[in-house]
């Protein structure tokens, strides 16, 4: 019995949260450190390990790397003659490794010059084929030239770690191949029964060294992806082997989509309690369950074992609301060992990899939660809760105080319209000055208004799913968007500087091979006309937790089985007999999103990215272009809008009396960052505009909305205001800064 097992104690003080290797490079996922906060507020004492970054800088050393080559050396493994000729520069990378990982942890950035000269570097196949780096970085890039080389190096070591050590390696995963689709959990039982490679014995030694510093009552373990899944439990299995005082939970997204139907009692080998969902709820359950102050029946949304039988409970004790589940706390965490890359030449695409961002959430769950291809029957999703904006902004004030870096990535499934207007708002009254990125809907909700707000409070880029770009397999999808809608709210982002990715799908049920080259050739438009720098294809995948899992006649196809075993359970094989051989387009559509995200092939035709017939696109050539060419609407529809000036206040400059009885002009002079902006009216207009300006702005007192404006104007001026906001004054004002809001 689990009870008996950990001989019920006071209660635990200690708490170890664990990320195993590998989720990113270049900054902390951040399960764990919203985890600690939570846990610290509710007087435990917790510590937390980024086992994949320790990990990465044991690799990639001197010692790292000597070892290394000693062990490919001594396996014994018929290596590629690649690896020979890594190892045949053996020398050049011991010397070279300490001052790279230095360079990109900005650490030491005068290496740049000397990364980027042919004779600094030990070159093997990842520079076989190096695009133009001056068309890529120019003359003056050489820093980002830098860091892209030294990725490619990284990369090469990788190539070598997976021919000569375990074919397991990867830089954002580990074994990924065990955790995904793995309905059974034998094979990855037998693995994880096997001798440990270098690398394995490397991060359990990294777990070890955590243990006997800190000595935890619990050690948790958060397994995001497939490619942390046999990492995690390697962890686990270390710590049952060799902790027999501390309890073992495991909880973060691949359990919650994948093991909600788990059964197989041997999962307990290597760990003592699976939680779903939101960890807070369960975690504290746990806690009081181990203390002796609850049953088993108490737990929350939790597995455990007891009899050799695999036993869920859930006594449906409330999640805590949002406002009190807190923000990450950083602390303990390597922040300045993190590594800044540069996989491929993209302002966009580089952001997954490039910078050391703070990773926070705005909302909880998915404010539309109606796509059919998304896991809408979950909780992650479906439940959809938000903090005053106040809070969040408190939040950000103090990672920014704890982390000293003012980038913020925000990882919401799609972040909703009015928080994020009401954020930025709230950033801009308090002049908080960060850079930040968010995943979005292309909405409607995304006026030109609302994307220049957001650019001004700090947003550089955002990230949203265009999916089939096309109109049909959109609305069976339930998107709630149309293609239209997408490109007029990405070329508002555009417009407004902030840089734009597309997650594009192909293979939806009934997807014709019509529909995928229009597909493509919507897609290219959009690259043609400036509206998204970045994109990535996904095969399409049912999933258990969707609504074409659980009714895939609706989208006339068919589930092929589903699957058994015991273990994980989430993506499905489905049959699509109205549809076209969607494997078949994947090369293709690959390869002409790589060559568009480089600048290169946007005018080629469609057919010379396939090797293959494939049908002419029915999409008109200037569709996109179209799309564009809206009639924004008059202002005067717009009345409840409050309006916002981003510049500052403007001096009044006046003439002396007018010619032949004409009435004295005046120029308003708007002093911005980027030069003067200049509005000539009459002393009247120009007077009444000086005074109202301070309520454009981002005082305490709040901003006037247009309806006000107009009452104060149509009490001192006979014109009609609708004609003033047809002048040409005020079209100046709405294109240098005064936005409606």
């Amino acid at each position: 019995m689990i009870v008996a097992m950990f001989h019920r104690r006071s209660m635990p003080k200690k708490i170890l949260l664990i990320t195993p290797p590998f989720t990113q490079l270049n900054t902390a996922y951040p399960a764990a450190p919203y985890l600690k906060a939570f846990l610290r507020s509710q007087g435990h004492a917790v510590f937390q390990a980024d086992l994949g970054i320790e990990l990465i800088n044991r690799i990639f050393s001197r010692e790292g790397f000597s070892s290394l080559f000693e062990s490919a050396s001594k396996s014994g493994n018929r290596l590629s003659s690649n690896s020979e000729r890594i190892i045949g520069n053996k020398s050049s990378y011991l010397d070279t490794v300490d001052l790279v990982m230095s360079f990109l942890q900005h650490r030491d950035t005068t290496l740049a010059r000397r990364l980027c000269s042919d004779e600094f570097l030990p070159h093997a196949s990842r520079f076989d084929q190096l695009p133009d780096l001056e068309w890529s970085f120019g003359s003056s890039g050489e820093n980002d030239k830098a860091r892209f080389l030294a990725t490619l190096y990284l990369e090469d070591i990788g190539d070598l770690i997976k021919d000569a050590v375990t074919p397991y390696f990867g830089f954002s995963r580990y074994a990924e191949k065990l955790g995904m689709s793995a309905h059974s959990f034998g094979p990855l039982d037998e693995a994880l029964r096997q001798p440990e490679n270098i690398i394995e014995a490397w991060m359990l030694e990294l777990l070890q060294k955590h243990l006997s510093a800190f000595s935890p009552d619990v050690a948790a373990i958060t397994i995001p992806f497939p490619g942390n899944v046999y990492a995690g439990f390697k962890c686990g299995q270390w710590i049952k082997r060799n902790c027999d005082h501390t309890a073992v939970v495991a909880g973060g997204g691949f359990v919650n989509t994948e093991l909600r139907a788990l059964s197989d009692p041997a999962v307990f080998d290597y760990l003592d309690f699976i939680t779903l969902d939101d960890g807070e709820r369960p975690f504290l359950n746990i806690l009081q369950f181990l203390e002796g102050t609850r049953s088993a029946g108490d737990l929350v949304r939790t597995f455990t074992r007891s009899s050799r039988a695999v036993i869920y409970s859930d006594s449906g004790e409330a999640d805590l609301p949002l406002a009190q589940t807190g923000f990450p706390d950083y602390s303990d965490l390597p922040l300045d060992r993190y590594l800044s890359l540069i996989e491929i030449a993209n302002p966009m695409h580089r952001l997954w990899s490039d910078g050391r961002w703070n990773k926070m959430t705005l909302a909880h769950g998915c404010y539309w939660h109606k796509c059919s291809f998304c896991d809408t029957t979950l909780d992650y999703i479906k439940r959809c809760e938000t903090v005053p904006v106040s809070m969040l902004v408190d939040r950000i004030e103090q990672v920014m105080a704890q982390t000293g870096q003012s980038g913020f990535h925000f990882v919401d499934e799609a972040a909703p319209p009015a928080v994020l207007k009401d954020l930025s708002l709230e950033l801009l009254r308090r002049k908080i000055v960060i850079s930040w990125w968010v995943n979005i809907r292309f909405e409607a909700a995304f006026t030109a208004d609302l994307c220049r707000l957001m650019a001004a409070a700090g947003c550089i880029a955002v990230t949203g799913g265009l999916e089939t770009a096309a109109d049909r397999l959109l609305k069976l999808m339930n998107k709630g968007v149309t293609v239209r809608q997408a490109s007029v709210a990405c070329g508002n982002f555009s417009s407004a500087g902030i840089l734009v990715h597309a997650y594009l799908m192909y293979g939806f049920p009934t997807q014709t091979g019509q529909e995928t080259v229009d597909s493509l050739e919507i897609v290219r438009q959009f690259f043609q006309h400036g509206l998204i720098q970045s994109a990535f294809w996904h095969a399409f995948t049912a999933t258990v937790h969707s609504d074409v899992g659980r009714s895939p006649e609706k989208y006339l196809c068919r589930i092929a089985g589903r699957p058994g075993g015991g273990f994980a359970v989430n993506d499905l094989v489905h049959e699509d007999p109205a549809g076209c051989d969607h494997g078949a387009f994947a090369p293709g559509l690959r390869k002409a999103l790589y060559n568009f995200m480089h600048g290169i092939g946007i005018d080629f035709p469609l057919d010379d990215w396939f090797d293959f017939k494939v049908p002419r696109t029915s999409v008109r050539s200037n569709a996109v272009e179209q799309a564009l060419r809206r009639n924004p609407g008059f202002d005067g529809e717009r009345l409840h809008a409050g309006i916002l000036w981003l510049g500052n206040q403007p001096r009044l400059l006046c003439e002396g009396a007018g010619r032949k009885g004409k009435p004295a002009g005046c120029r308003l002079v708007f002093q911005n960052k980027t030069g003067d902006v200049t509005v000539s009216t009459t002393r009247e207009v120009a007077e009444w505009l000086k005074a109202v300006f301070g309520a454009f702005t981002m005082q305490d007192r709040g901003r006037m909305s247009l309806q006000e404006l107009r009452q104060d104007y149509e009490k001192r001026f006979p014109s009609s205001f609708d004609h003033f906001l047809r002048s040409r004054e005020w079209r100046i004002l709405r294109q240098k800064g005064l936005l409606l809001i």
